[in-house]
């Protein structure tokens, strides 16, 4: 049995759904990171969930690996076919199939992205608040265990998913979890397949919790003269409870990236981004407390604004962020960081990094969700030259080190993928082999994925 013999038995099932182009299979070789083009050897599409059982029991037949795709946003290579295989992608299973606004909650297809099912949900006053930044799919999301710039109030997918449909390693087809706002009903299977990309199963349905519209969102930003300063203030914010929405940083060489690519004027400095959310009566009076905070912190030119076109213009240093930074040099890629540690810790580890990196001369500015005690720092790399390459895998290996140092985690949000392997033992220890148990347990052929979160079967 080979991936050869299991293309074979696929083509009668899915016909032209059975792609092998060239131009197919690099697309799903690709990745947002610096991973090396990687393509699987066919990339199915499925419309249903019993298309996808099939080609599962077909693979596991023929031992052929299966890897899921939804929008290829993911940053550690977990949708790289790393050991050959088939790409199961979710672009046809992108259906709505069931809004309950009473319940507020809303099944739907893997493959919808993020921003199609806001725009369902707009006429009913709810939305899905997990943000992770790029329009990636909801499958792809609750795979990965995404959060994201909202998660300091709203949670990540590990709060918001209520529920799936699974496709297990050997064609079975399984709900977890359900509507209930509650349930003491056994393990919890949800909590295991979100975050588990795709080395279980395959996710075919979600059952998500929504959130009520605001009445009224009001967005600040500020700028500082240091980053401790401004993350005295997120921790004193959090510290008092305000409710914000969102708290991001920015630091200076990300500001400069951004007035380069978009020809904005901002400060050369690290900013906070933050936005809230409620009555009209609450965001400005969450909006004018964080103001006061921020003055104490050395914080210079806050500004807040509910129109939407203020908003907009405030928050574009943050959404052009991660392409202002690849613009700044031209050719480059990036080996994108993911430390999140206690907020206690964060001043520490922010400075710790900034400090390793002006030691080795790289381009890599930080930003983050430091609402969350999350940050990224974007390692700016030329791949041609090897000794860059190398100092930058060394400081990205530093930081997961200090992170782990510092109570943290090696990965708040972009996942293990086979990106993050080298660290899983040092945080997880035993834990780790668990997980090797169970994913022998579901997967004892290790078709599913292979090659990420833990090591091969």
């Amino acid at each position: 049995m080979t991936i050869s013999s299991a293309i074979d038995a696929l083509v009668p099932l899915l016909g032209d759904r059975l792609a092998r182009s060239k131009s197919e299979l690099d697309h799903h070789g690709g990745s947002e990171s610096y991973f090396p083009l990687t393509p699987p050897d066919a990339v199915a599409y499925p419309v249903s969930t019993q298309e996808v059982a099939a080609i599962v029991r077909i693979c596991a037949d023929h031992k052929c690996p299966v890897i899921g795709w939804g929008a290829g946003t993911s940053l550690e290579g977990h949708g790289l076919a790393i050991n050959g295989g088939i790409s199961v992608d979710f672009a046809r299973m992108n259906r709505v199939l069931e809004i309950n606004p009473e319940d507020m909650d809303i099944r739907v297809q893997p493959g919808i992205s993020r921003e199609a099912l806001n725009d369902e949900l707009r006429a009913t006053g709810l939305f899905f608040p997990v943000d992770p930044g790029a329009n990636a799919s909801l499958g792809g999301m609750a795979s990965t265990r995404a959060s994201g710039t909202t998660t300091v109030r709203y949670g990540s997918m590990r709060d918001n998913v209520m529920g799936l449909e699974v496709v297990l390693a050997d064609g079975r087809i399984i709900r977890t979890g359900g509507r209930a706002r509650k349930s003491a009903a056994g393990y919890d299977l949800t909590r295991l397949f979100v975050g588990a990309e795709g080395t279980l199963g395959l996710i075919t349905e979600l059952t998500l919790r929504l959130h009520g519209q605001p009445a009224a969102v009001s967005s600040a930003v500020c700028a500082f003269d240091s980053i401790d300063g401004a993350v005295a203030s997120v921790i004193e914010a959090i510290q008092l409870g305000v409710p914000v929405a969102r708290i991001e940083l920015v630091d200076a060489a990300t500001a400069a990236a951004v007035n380069a690519y978009s020809g904005m004027d901002f400060p050369e400095k690290p900013h906070l981004l933050l936005e809230f959310h409620g009555s009209d009566s609450a965001v400005q009076e969450q909006a004018e407390t964080v103001g006061e905070i921020v003055v104490d912190h050395g914080g210079d030119g806050f500004r807040w604004s509910t129109l939407p076109e203020d908003r907009n213009r405030l928050w574009k240093m943050r959404h052009d962020a991660y392409r202002a930074i690849l613009a700044s040099r031209p050719g480059a890629r990036a080996i994108v960081t993911d430390a999140c540690v206690p907020i206690s810790k964060l001043a520490e580890a922010i400075a710790e990094t900034r400090a390793d990196i002006d030691r080795t001369g790289l381009t890599a500015p930080i930003l983050g969700h430091v609402g969350d005690g999350n940050f990224h720092a974007i390692l700016m790399i030329d791949e041609s030259n090897a000794a860059e390459v190398d100092a930058a895998k060394a400081l990205s290996g530093r930081l997961a080190e200090r992170a782990l140092r510092l109570a943290g985690t090696v990965t708040g949000e972009h996942g293990v993928g086979y990106g993050k392997l080298d660290y899983m033992q040092a945080e997880h220890g035993e834990g780790w082999a668990v997980m090797t148990q169970i994913k022998k347990a579901l997967d004892p052929d290790g078709i599913m994925n292979p090659g990420k979160v833990i090591r091969r079967n």
